[in-house]
């Protein structure tokens, strides 16, 4: 699978909030962990997990996708 980022927060690029999009036409979302409390509100699939981003990384990534879509 190939990565292309979309939007990160972090000047070395890899322990840092990010988007990226794939070439399987997916979006892959690092971050960190949510906490107990949040997950307990959320209804994930046993195969899913939630983590949480600055919202001015989805505000990068959106921007991108607006300017250059895929």
């Amino acid at each position: 699978m190939k990565l292309t980022l979309l939007g990160g927060l972090c000047p070395d690029g890899v322990t840092c909030p990010a988007i990226f999009a794939t070439d399987e036409d997916t979006m892959i979302v690092q971050g960190r962990h949510c906490s107990a409390e949040t997950l307990g509100q959320l209804r994930l699939g046993a195969d899913e997990y939630a983590v949480e981003i600055p919202a001015e990384v989805l505000r990068e990534a959106v921007a991108r996708c607006s300017t250059n879509p895929t």
